[in-house]
């Protein structure tokens, strides 16, 4: 018997400003469903998650879901006012009896469940509201951005939750790779229409291209038609005027369908200039140490970049990746160890706190303000690569209209941000860029845009992210920083370096235990099986499975410390028995988890031999 659906939407109509959002809209959304919704910045990805969370009223349609049936939604700013501490905030919808998950989500996610609201940054707040998301477990989750600020060894203990949870999940996220591992369907809002495609993300794009095709040859064949019918018109009317009205209502309905196509928003017209060629090395580091109190950032670092390189950096949030940038282009001095820059540097900075834009100027203030951009004597043109350009013309090429030119920063989304810092920063030549965290908030398609302008670009790269995707993309080394001062440097983006780098603690027990079991099978005399490849999907799995062990082994760990109060079963007894069964269903987990471990390890240890 099929299951009633999650959540359904019928006819949504939703109008902000007098531009229509979405107009007829229909979703449903199913028991185990995981998807990718996706759409250009600004096309209603949000709003539409909002109106799905109950957030937002439509001003028609309908939303229906089922008795009994609970959603969570994950908000990108959350009003944390009226708790003392992110922790506090992160277990208001739990009972007594369960507000132990949000300190399990809390070592996952890295974030201190008893930091006090009024110090905690934007990402350690977002960070509370998902941690709340997941400890309250709905049947259905709503994300929106799960990823932003999130380092990449959090990014995958929460794809290692999602990929286990048995709620279904909408996501929101510019991360290639996370979507790819996670999504079985694709939502794609395009101009107020949704269209639903029953497969991940992976493909989309070459879906998203086949659509677009289409619509062109459609549109095509429609501007061909109207210009037969309209020769027609000219040509023939006035012999034949009483028996052709019809023919003449038939081309102004045509006309009529033509104007109410919405051309798809073009993408932004990025170019990198690069400028004087700098000299072949182009920064030598040797013996760099420093230290913050006693936090070691790195010690005994060095690096050697030659022009047209590509340098990631990449490592736990807090340890020090900023910084080292810093070090590296002469922003910071070292402790120790010497940083010597090569000749006719020109260097351009993306910060990824966005400090070159001031949030209460306009968007053309911005602009023409800035000194290196500003063309004396024309207060509304801007130096654009050595030309001027009108600041409403240089705009546009970024995806803004008129309309924002003249309103302040703080008004645009965070993605709006990244656009226009990225604006200031292509307006100038450049042959060195520092790219600090540029992938955070830009849709796919800028995105795919930025690491086509950086395949191009003569100069030399050194960029923080925590997008892997874009890393494997862009980076030609990689440098892993731990936190306890090593800067390891690796050849290659982000996959050469998980194949590269050493053996976790936890993965060495596990290939121990396979060790181990082997001689018993044999001495069972058990013929051992013909060695059968790993597909890429349990590649995959077997590189996330010591991650979803340690944690389980971790939740039982601290499920046995509550249970070991012997007052709990007569002082609480539903806490008691929410943690039995919550231990009884880890410790299940658990044990087939390492099932899987040793049978996918022994399978890749029988590849290699």
């Amino acid at each position: 018997m099929a299951r009633a659906p999650l959540l359904q939407l019928s006819s949504i109509s939703l109008t902000f400003g007098g531009n229509p959002v979405f107009d007829g809209l229909d979703l449903v959304v199913q028991p185990g469903d995981r998807v990718a919704l996706v759409g250009r910045n600004g096309s209603g990805k949000s709003t539409l998650m909002k109106v799905m969370a109950g957030l937002v009223e439509p001003d028609q349609g309908t939303r229906v879901i089922p008795p009994g049936v609970t959603v969570g939604y994950m908000e990108q700013d959350p009003d944390l006012s009226g708790f003392a501490t992110l922790g506090e905030f992160a277990a208001s919808g739990l009972s007594e009896g369960e507000a132990y998950r949000v300190e399990m989500v809390a070592e996952g996610l890295k974030f201190r469940p008893d930091t006090p609201v009024a110090t905690a940054s934007g990402g350690e707040r977002r960070r509370a509201a998902l941690a709340k998301l997941l400890a309250e477990a709905p049947e259905l989750m709503l994300l929106d951005e799960p990823t932003n600020h999130l380092d990449i060894q959090a990014i995958e203990w929460l794809e290692a939750e999602l990929s286990s949870t048995r709620a279904a999940f909408v996501l929101i996220s510019h991360d290639r790779a996370f979507l790819k591992a996670l999504t079985r369907a694709t939502l794609w809002i395009d101009r107020g229409e949704i269209r639903r495609r029953e497969s991940g993300f992976d493909g989309f794009e070459d879906w998203r291209e086949t659509v677009w095709a289409e619509e062109d040859e459609a549109r095509h064949k429609l501007e061909r038609k109207i210009k037969a019918e309209a020769k027609w018109a000219v040509e023939g009317i006035s012999a034949r005027r009483k028996r052709n009205q019809g023919r003449v209502r038939a081309l102004a309905v045509l006309r009529e369908e033509r104007s109410s196509m919405i051309r798809r928003q073009g993408t932004a017209a990025m170019e990198l200039e690069s400028g004087q060629v700098s000299g072949k090395r182009v920064i030598e580091a040797k013996g760099l140490e420093k230290t913050f109190g006693d936090k070691t950032i790195v010690t005994g670092f060095d690096l050697r970049v030659l022009r047209g390189d590509r340098v990631a950096f990449v490592g736990p949030n807090g340890v020090g990746k900023t910084t080292v940038l810093k070090m590296l282009v002469g922003q910071m001095a070292p402790d120790a160890g010497t940083v010597t820059l090569g000749t006719n540097l020109e260097i351009a900075v993306f910060d990824q706190t966005r400090a070159q834009l001031d949030p209460n100027a306009t968007l053309w203030d911005n602009l023409t303000g800035d000194p290196l951009m500003r063309v004396s004597g024309a207060a509304d043109q801007v130096m654009v690569r050595g030309v001027p350009r009108h600041v409403v013309a240089y705009l546009k090429d970024f995806l803004f209209d008129e309309r924002q030119a003249r309103a302040p920063v703080k008004s645009l989304s965070g993605g709006e941000k990244a656009r226009l810092l990225l604006a200031k920063l292509m307006a100038k030549p450049s042959n060195l860029l520092i790219l600090d965290e540029p992938t955070n908030d830009l849709d796919i398609e800028t995105l795919d845009l930025l690491q086509d302008i950086l395949g191009d670009y003569d100069g030399t790269v050194l960029l923080v992210s925590h997008d892997r995707d874009f890393i494997d993309r862009v980076a030609t080394a990689t440098v892993a920083m731990d936190g306890t001062g090593r800067a390891v440097v690796y050849p290659g983006g982000w996959s050469d370096y998980a194949a590269q780098r050493p053996v976790r603690p936890e993965e060495g027990s596990r290939a121990m235990k396979a060790e181990a079991a082997k001689p018993v099978a044999q001495a069972a005399g058990k013929p051992a099986a013909k060695a059968e490849g790993l597909s890429f999907p349990e590649r995959k799995r077997l590189e996330a499975l010591p991650g979803i062990i340690a944690r389980l082994e971790a939740e039982i760990g601290k499920l046995g410390e509550l249970l070991a109060d012997p007052e709990l079963f007569t002082r609480e007894p539903v806490k008691f028995r929410k943690a039995t069964e919550a231990m009884s269903e880890r410790q299940v987990a658990l044990a087939a988890a390492e099932e899987e471990w040793l049978s996918l390890e022994e399978r890749a240890q029988e590849e290699q031999a």
